[in-house]
């Protein structure tokens, strides 16, 4: 295909967006794990779900510490979440700077 051909454009877009939509249920399915000191973990999917918390017996005696374990742990599932679908986007636009919102739902 040529890249300069405007009448393909439309063929090339719908393709992405039937890829975009495989990557959106992907990442529903993708578990990432978050840690902190050992003694809080978060598991979310890629789609932004907590689907599972592990907090420790001996985490549980400072309150103060658990909120920070906590919000450490869920800044590292963030960050491995954000990760992994940088990485899933690249794979989708074959690396080309594809605006944000020009393929629905990204």
């Amino acid at each position: 295909m040529n890249p300069f051909d405007m009448g393909g454009m439309g063929g090339m877009l719908q393709g992405l967006q039937q890829r975009a939509l495989e990557m959106r249920q992907k990442a529903a399915e993708t578990k990432v794990e978050g840690t902190a000191g050992g003694l809080v973990s978060v598991t979310m999917t890629c789609d932004h779900k907590v689907v599972d918390v592990t907090i420790a017996e001996e985490a549980l005696a400072d309150h103060d510490q658990l909120e920070d374990l906590l919000q450490v742990a869920m800044q590292d599932a963030l960050g491995k979440v954000s990760e992994e679908m940088a990485a899933n986007m690249r794979a989708l636009t074959g690396g080309l700077p594809i605006p944000p919102g020009l393929i629905p739902g990204m």
